[in-house]
């Protein structure tokens, strides 16, 4: 990360309480928002405790923690959309469960052909998505989840071309 990313997420790691997490939170941040993701500390349901009780242990960590720290949370975020001018999201980790409390829904707008318009309706129509957003959303998902290595790999790239454009002759003039 380089400038504004780095302050921010400093700040963040100034500014969230010691103890809220088991170690730093994970930042993500994009053009929009910025996500806050932390891991609490696993639950003890006792010996005999099937896989039920021990996702429901973990989602009742996850709940009391937003609970608790829901006034908190609001005041760091309204300091930092002030000071970064992004909405703030937050979320937690419970061993194996994952649960974001707010984040943003983004309309983006896109123009499709015939065909493509086609695959969206044929999702919808056969009751997988609500409606054309929904379907377009699902498909964002599933390429993410099938080309992940391939997704990260353009990422790396992107930022490798990023340092070498800010090491450039002439960086920052327009």
């Amino acid at each position: 990360m380089r400038g504004k990313d780095e302050e921010l997420t400093g700040w963040f790691s100034g500014r969230i309480p010691q103890g809220w997490f088991a170690g730093p939170p994970e930042i993500d941040i994009d053009r929009e928002e910025v996500l806050i993701v932390g891991t609490l500390p696993d639950v003890e349901v006792g010996k005999g405790a099937g896989s039920d009780a021990l996702r429901a242990a973990r989602a009742g960590r996850i709940k009391q923690h937003r609970e608790d720290t829901r006034e908190a949370r609001m005041a760091i975020a309204r300091e930092a959309e002030h000071r970064f001018r992004r909405k703030v999201s937050w979320g937690a980790v419970c061993g194996d469960e994952r649960e974001l409390f707010t984040t943003l829904s983004i309309p983006v707008m896109t123009r499709l052909r015939m065909p493509e318009r086609e695959v969206l309706d044929t999702l919808v129509n056969a009751g997988v998505a609500r409606s054309r957003s929904h379907a377009l959303a699902w498909c964002v998902k599933l390429v993410a989840e099938n080309e992940g290595q391939w997704i990260d790999k353009l990422r790396e790239a992107l930022s490798s071309v990023r340092q070498v454009r800010s090491e450039g002759p002439g960086f920052g003039a327009v």
